[in-house]
């Protein structure tokens, strides 16, 4: 702390009450208390129960002192975010990136940091506007055709969220696959949901698919743009056809089961597909909102069991006008986190990470969400997914991960009390620095880049984020997280990875970026299995090759950084075109829960050439060196 604190120069209001109290925490100030940031003209205070509107940024703000917890003290450059006192009342949610950097300039005299910031607004806290447990998902779909008419169409489009990341200098950790891939047994490979799907469903197709899928104990879960598929892991046999998303919703009523109210609108996308291995449930949510976006929710079933066609506990959790845009989901122990872009109207309000009680929901009972909103300098975070059977260490707050600027990620931490409010923390940022890069295709400007055979369309590389999972697990001598995304690799896309360690004073194990200097490589996800063998899948492309779906991999004891391959799931035979350039907007690497070995991934090629003609890949495969069934 500081003897004396120079007050000139503060925004108005400051000094004065700075000088009213131990808000500052100078020397000699017995009370502790904490530095609260709020609009002149609205209190920014408590948690904020149900719906939010959001205005966007503050302009004018003060600093009041409260008897309270102190803010900003510094450890290892990260601004610890505490939670709001629950005796405020709370007017019209205010965003935080009300508080730029440039304004935090101007508290020098009283913090120091090593770091930006990022100071979290909240908690809001979520209630769910309606939820129930439905009957069995196979019994909703009998019958439930949704084909009503209607033109092949795109999902809203993920949006950008700040400008271009570049940086001149080489990447230093480029490299091409160190050789093949062996000493890996592919299990299972074959075709999954595609556009055709979509038309026999709906009558018309969607573009991006958002590939995801995931994997239990019988069954592989797979989820598209806009339905849901259960199949038979052992044959690959369909459990449950392909189904439209919001029929999981079938009597619950409001947005989730109707949507925007015309066939184009029936279902929202960006549909997320998770196991919770530590209870035996799926986790299935999309996104709804109205053909104006002034009414959107967060949709989110819980199975009751095992089985992915039984009943489920069902939400609706409201967000307004505020488009809770590029929304995901991860499975910790304490909760179910989840990371979103809000968009109120047009503009960028910044990331938001919320927590859903798990607890409650695992029971079909009432589940908020506890929500931290974030600057516009904080986009497209990722939550920790937990992997294997050894939990994190008692007490573990969730982490998660964002890009920061061309040689820095971004680390948060995300503590939450569902009993008391006011205790949960979200903390951060941390720096971790990483190898330079720039961004691919520049979302901010160009958006599409990526080559495909005539007559083939450019398409959308999606370099500004992170791509999902973030996979977590525990070692017991050390806990890793892995992730990736795509960047500019000379003239061509490639996917720079992470793993990063000791998540108590995060750094970078080993990275490098999986190149070709004729293909593109883009769209990937990573994880890890429990001897710690790598496997990350990804898209390729280029002017002579069509678009496929590639694995590459690694054991403990290849050299640091380095990926063999590639283990080529399908070979794409043909392109695609008048698409709206879009691709991906994800895939996903899962894990098998049975064996803690095998991973199972699933991504988007095309087989023949068209308009809306997508299709996919789901493949199962395991290192050879890693054996045995989970205890």
């Amino acid at each position: 702390m500081f003897d004396q604190v120079d007050l000139d120069g503060l925004p108005a209001g400051v000094a004065e009450r700075a000088e009213e109290g131990a808000a500052l925490g100078i020397k000699g100030v017995d009370a502790p208390a904490r530095l609260v940031v709020r609009d002149e003209k609205r209190i920014a205070h408590g948690p904020k129960v149900g719906r939010r509107q959001r205005d966007g940024p503050c302009r004018s703000r003060t600093i009041e002192a409260l008897p309270h917890n102190p803010i900003a003290i510094l450890a290892g450059g990260e601004l610890q975010s505490p939670p709001r006192p629950p005796y405020f009342s709370r007017g019209p949610m205010i965003r935080a990136n009300a508080v730029r950097y440039s304004q935090w300039l101007l508290f020098s005299a009283f913090v120091i940091v090593s770091a930006p910031l990022a100071l979290a607004n909240g908690p809001d806290v979520i209630k769910p506007s309606h939820n129930d447990v439905s009957p069995p998902f196979s019994q909703m779909a009998i019958g439930a055709s949704s084909n009503s008419g209607g033109t092949d169409s795109q999902t809203p489009t993920a949006r950008s969220t700040g400008a271009a990341i570049n940086n001149p200098n080489t990447d230093p950790v480029a490299a091409p696959l160190a050789g093949p891939l062996t000493g890996v047994t592919l299990l299972s490979n074959f075709d999954g949901q595609s556009a055709d799907d979509n038309r026999k469903v709906f009558g018309f197709a969607f573009v991006p698919p958002d590939t995801n899928g995931a994997v239990g104990d019988t069954q592989f879960v797979q989820m598209v743009n806009v339905t849901i598929a259960v199949y038979d892991k052992s044959s690959g046999a369909l459990r449950l056809p392909p189904t439209a998303i919001h029929v999981l919703w079938k009597g619950f009523g409001g947005i989730c089961e109707f949507g925007g109210g015309t066939p184009t609108f029936s279902d929202g996308g960006d549909p997320v597909v998770l196991y919770d291995h530590l209870a035996g449930r799926w986790l299935v949510s999309q996104l709804q909102y109205n053909t104006t976006f002034t009414q959107t929710a967060q949709c989110v079933a819980v199975s009751t069991t095992s089985d992915a066609t039984g009943s489920y506990a069902r939400y609706e959790y409201p967000f307004g006008s505020n488009f809770p845009d590029y929304p995901k989901f991860s499975v910790w122990p304490d909760a179910y986190y989840n990371t979103i872009n809000v968009f109120p109207g047009n503009s960028f309000a910044g990331a938001e990470a919320c927590a859903f009680d798990r607890t409650a929901m695992l029971v079909g009972a009432t589940a908020n969400a506890i929500c931290f909103p974030q600057s516009p300098s904080i986009s497209s975070l990722l939550a920790a997914d937990l992997d294997g059977s050894t939990l994190p260490p008692a007490g573990t707050p969730n982490y998660l991960v964002s890009l920061a600027d061309s040689t820095h990620l971004n680390f948060f931490r995300f503590h939450v009390d569902f009993s008391n409010t006011a205790n949960s923390t979200f903390s951060g940022p941390t720096l971790i620095s990483v190898a330079p890069y720039s961004e691919l295709c520049a979302r901010a400007t160009t958006l599409s880049c990526i080559a495909q055979p005539n007559p083939g369309e450019k398409v959308d590389g999606l370099g500004d984020r992170l791509m999902f999972r973030l996979a977590y697990r525990n070692f017991g001598d050390h806990e890793s997280l892995v992730v990736n995304h795509a960047i500019k690799a000379g003239t061509v896309a490639g996917v720079r990875w992470y793993e990063i360690r000791n998540p108590a004073a995060p750094f970078v194990y080993q990275q490098s970026t999986v190149v070709d200097p004729n293909v593109n490589y883009w769209l990937g996800s990573i994880a890890m299995d429990k001897i710690g063998d790598i496997a990350l899948g990804f898209s390729a492309s280029s002017h002579s090759v069509f678009p496929s779906v590639y694995v590459a991999g690694r054991t403990p004891t290849a050299p640091a950084g380095a990926l063999y391959g590639p283990m080529v799931l399908v070979n794409g035979s043909g392109v695609q075109f008048n698409s709206f350039h879009r691709w991906g907007d994800y895939s996903s690497m899962a894990i098998d829960p049975t064996d803690d070995c095998t991973f199972w991934y699933t991504q988007e090629y095309y087989a023949t050439t068209g308009s809306f003609n997508w299709t996919t890949r789901i493949g199962s495969f395991k290192f050879n060196s890693c054996k045995g069934r989970n205890p």
